[in-house]
């Protein structure tokens, strides 16, 4: 028999869908994996198997073939256990549904078939919308970034047992809206707040300049002036996100899995203070499969620079094309993935003769 089930995945900040395709056949029993996964996509065989079984399923005794197509794009990650699973269980005849033709599942399974958070959810659920599927499933703890997404229905689950009875259609489950009006009447929403810095004149009048005009900013002064303190009340003065601002951020966010649970869409302006000691791949992003760094983080934000002298120089080098282009480019032998860097740089040091060395 054999079953297709959709699911999704990222490649920087954009999704993509991904189709689970499950064949099973009378062999040996054993389950492949194929379509270049990761170790935890490999690894999803074992929970999986568990899931089935602790939800009072049973795991039929076959040789089952997983293909993840396109086969050509490397997948990475553990959202992939719920369409596997559901996969299994169509292949083997154990379930059947016909809204799997237009439904995304994505999920993480633990041992008992409890539903985990996943990363992603928000650009997959733009992706889905695009595509013009109607349903997305996720766990309970990622539907309310989902949820922000017009023109697709997003159903939180907490359990594999509870997906099969929406797919079944033995059950009705509501599924979640975020209403936007009511998420940005929250905006500017600062815990540290511009207007509690008493005196300072001078700075703070350089500081509105910078924020009306978009403008990066040093500050240079002796320890305990409060560079440190006005820097981090920065974002407070800075203009409202738009949505459009908002949902790339969050998307950023999001495929990192930064974004908190309960949050549906981020309403503030990012900021980021890297240590002195940061890497330059953490900070422009890297890794074998291209991850975001705290440029990108700081997207539609402030990126401030603690002590900027104590910075390596390779690191300080490597900002040039985010503070030019307003984006970063990280390219490997396979592939080569964009992330957005649109940030406003703020800068502080001491005037002391590490100031000589730096220069």
């Amino acid at each position: 028999m054999f079953s297709k089930v959709l699911s999704g995945a990222t490649i920087g900040i954009d999704a993509y869908l991904v189709e689970v395709e499950t064949h099973s056949e009378n062999n040996l029993p054993s389950v492949s994996i194929v379509g270049l996964p990761d170790n935890a996509v490999k690894e999803s065989r074992e929970r999986v198997s568990a899931a089935i079984k602790n939800s009072n399923l049973v795991l039929p005794h076959r040789k089952l073939t997983v293909n993840l197509a396109p086969a050509d794009i490397k997948k990475e990650g553990s959202s992939f256990d719920l369409p596997i699973a559901i996969g299994i269980l169509c292949a083997t005849e154990i379930i059947y549904s016909e809204l799997l033709e237009k439904t995304i599942l994505l999920g993480e399974l633990s041992l008992d078939g409890t539903l985990r958070k996943i990363k992603g959810a928000l650009p997959i659920a733009v992706e889905a919308r695009q595509r013009g599927i109607k349903n997305i499933i996720l766990p309970v703890d990622s539907v309310k970034e989902a949820s922000i997404v017009e023109g697709v229905d997003v159903y939180g689950m907490e359990n594999l047992n509870e997906v099969i009875k929406f797919l079944k259609q033995e059950e009705s489950f509501e599924k979640v809206v975020s209403d936007k009006e009511i998420i940005f009447s929250q905006v500017n929403s600062y815990q540290l707040d511009f207007a509690d810095v008493k005196g300072q004149e001078n700075v703070k009048r350089a500081l509105e300049i910078a924020a009306a005009g978009g403008h990066n900013i040093i500050m240079i002064g002796p320890p305990g002036s409060g560079k440190t303190m006005l820097a981090k009340r920065f974002p407070s003065i800075l203009p409202p996100l738009t949505f459009e601002e908002a949902l790339e951020t969050t998307k950023i966010h999001s495929i990192a899995g930064i974004l908190p649970k309960e949050k549906a869409i981020i309403t503030e302006r990012p900021f980021r203070s890297p240590h002195h000691t940061v890497s330059d791949a953490a900070l422009i992003g890297g890794g074998s499969f291209p991850r975001p760094g705290e440029v990108s983080f700081a997207h539609h934000g402030v990126l401030f620079l603690d002590e900027l002298p104590e910075f390596k120089k390779n690191v300080l080098e490597v900002m040039r094309q985010p503070l030019e282009d307003y984006r970063v480019t990280v390219s490997r032998s396979k592939m080569s993935i964009e992330f957005p860097a649109n940030f406003m740089l703020a800068a502080a040091m001491n005037p002391c003769g590490s100031v000589y060395h730096f220069v």
